[in-house]
């Protein structure tokens, strides 16, 4: 019974972002409240329980998203990330255009939120095509697949971010093993997909990329720096978890430990892009501060619905109802990563947002994690898989794709929704291969 109600719920849930375009964190809260109610908890523990589940949650990933939204901002903002792009180009060179748009799009895509790496590099994509006469749709779908796995797979983007802390899986692990899982997905969803798009037509529509135009200082920092400061934390992370696993060392261990921690690394990474992309080049620190106040105000409901979904969280481990769904899933006779991923799927083709499916599949499936042989960090890339399937109408990166190339609804599916649900099979195809290799 219990396990019926929660999925009433989740269906409430889905009709109130879909049908009645309620904001997603109240959807969230009016749901917690609604499944704790029906699930028989203390009218007066309501409240309690949702508040706890919001602290919980954003105790662990405000800070982290905060400070990796802040990175992005100023990458874009000094010029780094433009800087990057033109060094992949040059040493690509016109015959591997699109590996190097490609290779542009993971590396600038992994500190930048999905849209602002989206319109950063859109008008990029159209100046190539214009200086080398090629289709626009052919040489964008290798970039933006990029963009789509990072947003998915990598931490600190908000999703893998917050999956991590539900199913209290390891940060730089996520990390490592999410690289790995995306180099052979976006070479296969991008590079090899695009050579089935040569024959879509589009233009670009002057006005939006007017309205995106960004004004960047007359000198760019170089690659070396831009490189460095932006992915800072993909090296702070990838570094800390490897070394111990390298070398055993007590101290080494502790001191990998510290340092390493998500909030930590992301705090470091902020006072060093503060200096080498700001302060360094000249820029005042009022300046430097009014971008980060400004890509703060940007995030805020991203945090705010991670915050609901905490809330959903603890209302199911505060009423028991996630022994119910350890009890039927022992019944279940399919691989839990699969079900995790096709739940995500599901959830993703209904309410459009990746974030928000990832999210409502890892609170149902948290106990997942009392099943024995489970890895955590591949449940976590399995649902960030499931999340980017199929994006469709009611996914506004459908219609970004379809407005900034200026190209028809049934080329849309034909081209983006197709890269997507690529991007999302092959994502769990490739996290059994790597289960199958380290387990």
């Amino acid at each position: 019974m219990s396990i019926l109600i929660l999925t009433a719920c989740i269906v409430f849930l889905i009709l109130q972002i879909t049908w009645f375009k309620i904001n997603p964190f109240l959807a969230f809260v009016f749901t917690s409240l609604l499944a704790g109610f029906c699930l028989g908890l203390p009218i007066d523990s309501l409240a309690p329980s949702i508040e706890k589940g919001l602290g919980e949650m954003l105790g662990a990933v405000a800070l982290i998203i905060i400070f990796g939204t802040c990175i992005g901002k100023l990458t874009v903002t000094s010029g780094a990330a433009t800087s990057i792009a033109q060094a992949v180009m040059q040493f690509t060179g016109e015959k591997y255009i699109r590996l190097g748009l490609m290779i542009t799009g993971f590396i600038v895509g992994i500190p930048l939120f999905y849209s602002v790496g989206f319109v950063l590099l859109v008008p990029l994509i159209f100046s190539v095509a214009h200086q080398f006469k090629l289709p626009k749709v052919y040489l964008g779908i290798p970039m933006l697949a990029s963009l789509s796995v990072a947003h998915g797979f990598l931490p600190p983007h908000p999703s893998p971010m917050a999956l991590s802390q539900v199913l209290n899986a390891d940060l730089g692990l996520v990390l490592v093993y999410g690289i790995i899982i995306a180099i052979p997905t976006i070479l296969i969803a991008g590079l090899y997909f695009s050579n089935f798009l040569k024959n879509i037509k589009s233009e670009p529509t002057d006005g939006i990329l007017k309205i995106n135009e960004l004004k960047l200082p007359a000198k760019l920092p170089g690659f070396g720096i831009s490189l460095f400061s932006s992915l800072f934390p993909v090296f702070g992370l990838t570094l800390t978890t490897l070394l111990p696993l390298v070398f055993k060392n007590e101290q080494l261990e502790l001191i990998c430990k510290t340092i390493g921690q998500p909030t930590i690394i992301m705090l470091i990474s902020v006072i060093l892009c503060t200096y080498t992309l700001g302060l360094r080049v000249g820029r005042s620190i009022k300046s430097i501060m009014d971008d980060y106040s400004e890509a703060i105000k940007d995030v805020a409901l991203i945090i705010f619905i991670l915050g609901g979904a905490g809330c959903l969280k603890e209302i199911m481990v505060a009423s028991g109802v996630d022994q119910s769904i350890v009890a039927l899933l022992n019944q279940v006779n399919i691989h839990p990563y699969l079900l995790a991923w096709m739940m995500a799927a599901i959830l993703r083709i209904c309410v459009g947002s990746a974030t928000a499916a990832g999210l409502m599949t890892a609170s149902v499936l948290l106990p997942l994690l009392q099943l024995s042989g489970l890895d955590s960090n591949l449940l976590v890339l399995s649902i960030g898989a499931g999340s980017l399937m199929c994006s469709h109408v009611n996914d506004p990166g459908f219609w970004m794709f379809k407005e900034y190339f200026n190209i028809s609804l049934k080329d849309t599916f034909k081209s983006w929704t197709v890269m997507e649900s690529l991007v999302s099979v092959l994502g769990i195809v490739f996290v059994f291969i790597l289960n199958s290799i380290i387990h």
